[in-house]
């Protein structure tokens, strides 16, 4: 399918027919899988023949969601998983080991945080955090026995946008990795493995299945020693993308070029009233020229993304204000839906990481993140008018 545009691919790669030839994806709900005789079970199980063994680790709706996501990303291989989060613990159990450094940015979902500070930390790996986007600030922060440096672009929530080609010549000049959580983007407008990353992280929950209905992650990169040890944690400790789920994921991504530009210019449109509006202190959008790193986000982006955040004027209450007088707006720390929602961060999605950690991350009191959907962008504007006002 690589001769074939995005749209394409997202609409007809990691297609098999069974013998019915029917016409949209099939879902298998199995648990397990049949074999013809002891000896096919016993290479299956070797692995000495292909075939599926066990939804644990094979079936074939899941595969299918792998080869269309590998598909839209470029990537030579996929590993579906549970959720975004097990995508990212997958990532570390599978290339890291005790007295392993990771170099991670400050400005990451308050989740990635308190898995690479409180849960990777008792198995002997340290983390440090890059405090900008600046790449000498990644290079300060690197070690001899650094293996893994893991950047989110645009970074949750404050959208900042890391230089993916120049981390990833600071990462392979000393031997590390390179992982890029693309889940802002999604493929439709970022492609990290053009520029250089070695793996790159999804939460499929978000953009990929677009209406808020099924969790879901997965972990790519290129065929090899990474990408066997990524497949082999998931056999063993089994953090599976259910079939159901990846149907509902392959039936997503089939719209999400067309999502992705439309909530995009939606964003854009908000982000740029927010700027001019009076009880408005700040705005971050990439897509605005007066983002820092605007510049670079329209090198390596398609579009400024689809989540617009900004600090109202009056700290939390001000900022709790205008979420309470939403109507139409969902109030919930979800995004990548096709309806727009509306969180508080630093007492939601970062609201469990300590009050230095927040401050390093730019997490102010009042900071809103609204994932902009694609409802009316007169609605939307209205529905946070009522509060700001």
């Amino acid at each position: 399918m690589r001769e074939y545009d995005i749209e394409t691919q997202a609409l007809r790669s990691g297609i098999h027919r069974s013998q019915f030839n029917e016409h949209s994806e099939a879902l298998y709900l199995t648990s397990s899988f049949v074999f013809e005789n002891a000896a096919q079970a016993a290479d299956r199980f070797c692995n000495n023949a292909p075939g599926y063994i066990y939804s644990r680790f094979t079936n074939p709706t899941v595969t299918s969601f792998e080869e269309r996501l590998a598909a839209l990303e470029g990537a030579q291989r996929c590993v579906a998983t549970a959720s975004g989060m097990s995508a990212i613990l997958t990532t570390a159990m599978a290339t890291l080991k005790a007295g392993d450094h990771v170099v991670c940015s400050s400005s990451v979902f308050g989740a990635t945080v308190q898995l690479f500070s409180t849960i990777l930390s008792k198995f002997g790996v340290e983390t440090s955090y890059a405090e900008s986007a600046q790449p000498a600030a990644w290079r300060a922060a690197m070690r001899s026995n650094t293996r893994l440096l893991f950047v989110e672009t645009p970074s949750n929530p404050l959208t900042e946008v890391f230089d993916i080609a120049a981390l990833s010549n600071l990462a392979h000049g000393s031997g590390a990795l390179l992982a890029v959580d693309n889940c802002f983007c999604t493929p439709a407008l970022q492609k990290p493995f053009d520029l250089g990353a070695d793996l790159v992280i999804h939460s499929a929950t978000k953009y990929l299945d677009g209406q808020g209905r099924v969790i879901g992650g997965a972990v790519l990169g290129a065929n090899g020693p990474v990408m066997d040890s990524v497949f082999a944690f998931l056999r063993t400790a089994g953090p599976t993308l259910s079939a159901f789920n990846a149907w509902v994921l392959v039936k997503g991504m089939e719209t999400l070029k067309l999502r992705m530009e439309a909530q995009s210019r939606n964003a854009l449109e908000l982000a740029q009233w927010l700027e001019s509006h009076p009880r408005v202190e700040r705005v971050y959008y990439p897509g605005l020229a007066s983002h820092p790193q605007h510049a670079l986000a329209m090198r390596q982006q398609r579009s400024g993304g689809a989540i617009v955040s900004f600090v109202v004027k009056g700290g939390r209450e001000a900022a709790w204000r205008v979420v309470d007088s939403t109507r139409m707006i969902s109030i919930t720390a979800n995004l990548g839906d096709t309806k727009t929602t509306i969180t508080h961060p630093s007492t939601t999605t970062h609201g469990r990481i300590s009050e230095e950690a927040r401050a390093r991350a730019g997490i102010s009191e009042g900071l809103l993140r609204v994932a902009v959907g694609l409802e009316s962008p007169r609605d939307v504007r209205e529905d946070l008018e009522r509060g700001l006002n």
